[in-house]
């Protein structure tokens, strides 16, 4: 324990030490707040001058500018609607509802509606209309001197025509199949009139399409048909040559008769045969009526013999046929005459038949041009629609105006 003390003491005093009070640090004090500077007076600089000016040019001005260009100088342009579209007419059995009585007919697709509306923006349709209306002199009313923006400058190429027309010809389509027109003019009766020109050059190129459309259809029917006429014609030109040749009209009804003949002959011959039994049972052999009968029979068997041999029996050399042919034969050939004929005419019938049919198909799905809205004249200008115009500047304007002045002050700042 007393070797210890030593090494407790030194530890006691350390502690000690670090017993004793610490003195305070002095707290900072801020500095006085630097007095506030003395605010200028706001004055126009050259910027807000530039500002305002700038405001003049790209607002007020265009916007005035415009609006007395649209009241003092632009013509008053009319507009004529029209309404229609290519309807299919299907003539199939008619359904039990409201629109049975319809007969099935069916609206026009998209590739009408987009054909309609290439048609009536072409070169072709304006070619036309200028040659049954005179486009350039009906738009020439406008002066190009006092209105230069909306006015026709004559007398101009096709190419300046097309791209007036698509100015003033407007076609809409509602997806449907729909189609609507807007048609200007300076006058209403020009925008009327060109309307309905419109319409019926429209018209008469879907019933074109559709009549070729229909040729297409019964091309191959037709064919058919015409053949099987040219087989008829054929068959009965020769039928016609056989009956000349033969003086012969109807082989089966000579026939008839030339069987007639023989079997009377063969009738007048048993007679005459039984005539002659009974004078010789009764009479002596020199009597003179048995040799008139024995005569009598002989020519009855001449006769029946040359009869027979129109019919191809008996020596050739006793043929009396009109051209020395066997009657038999030329009832072969006619009957091969007529079974030609009957057939040219069967196939014919058929051949009729199907070309109808086609005709009518043809027929059930053929196109046509149906106006729902009729050309309209106008009783009031529609265009130019001057407030719009004029808003639409002054908006434009504005935003330009803002846009410079914000891009002015921005590389102001970068500086």
């Amino acid at each position: 324990m007393p070797d210890a003390d030593p090494v407790v003491r030194p530890a006691v005093a350390d502690e000690a030490q670090q017993e004793k009070p610490r003195k305070e640090q002095p707290k900072p004090v801020a500095p006085p707040a630097p007095a506030a500077r003395p605010v200028r007076q706001a004055r126009v600089r050259s910027r807000h001058l530039m500002a305002f000016l700038s405001f003049f040019l790209f607002v007020v001005g265009p916007t005035a500018v415009s609006a007395w260009y649209l009241w003092n100088r632009a013509y008053d342009r009319y507009v004529s609607e029209a309404g229609f579209s290519v309807r299919t007419e299907e003539m199939g059995p008619a359904i039990a509802n409201l629109f049975g009585a319809l007969g099935g007919m069916s609206g026009s697709s998209s590739s009408d509606t987009d054909i309609l509306y290439r048609f009536i923006t072409s070169p072709d349709l304006v070619r036309t209309v200028d040659s049954r209306v005179d486009l350039r002199a009906m738009w020439a009313k406008a002066d190009p001197a006092v209105d230069p923006i909306y006015a026709y400058h004559p007398p101009g190429t096709i190419e300046d025509l097309v791209a007036y027309w698509r100015r003033m010809v407007k076609v809409y389509s509602d997806g449907a199949g729909l189609i609507d027109l807007e048609v200007q003019a300076f006058s209403a009766d020009d925008a009327l009139l060109l309307s309905e020109v419109i319409y019926e050059e429209s018209s008469s190129m879907i019933n074109e399409l559709s009549a070729i459309a229909r040729d297409d259809a019964t091309r191959y029917a037709r064919a058919d048909l015409d053949e099987a006429e040219e087989r008829v014609a054929a068959a009965r030109e020769a039928l016609t040559r056989f009956r000349n040749r033969t003086q012969i009209v109807d082989p089966q009804a000579s026939i008839e008769s030339q069987v007639g003949i023989i079997s009377q002959l063969q009738g007048q011959l048993a007679q005459a045969l039984v005539d002659l039994d009974l004078l010789e049972q009764s009479t002596s052999p020199g009597d003179p009526r048995i040799s008139q009968t024995q005569r009598r029979i002989e020519a009855i068997e001449d006769r029946i013999e040359l009869e027979r041999a129109k019919f191809g029996f008996g020596s050739t050399d006793q043929s009396t046929s009109p051209q020395g042919e066997a009657f038999a034969d030329l009832v072969g050939e006619y009957e091969r005459l007529l079974a030609e004929r009957e057939f040219a005419e069967a196939s014919y019938a058929a051949a009729r038949a199907s070309f109808e049919a086609a005709v009518g198909e043809a027929r059930r799905q053929s196109r046509y041009l149906a106006a729902h809205v009729r050309p309209t004249v106008a009783e009031a200008p529609t265009y130019p629609q001057r407030l719009t115009v004029v808003g639409l500047v002054l908006t434009f304007s504005m935003l330009t105006w803002a846009f410079l002045v914000l891009v002015g002050y921005a590389l102001r700042d970068r500086r």
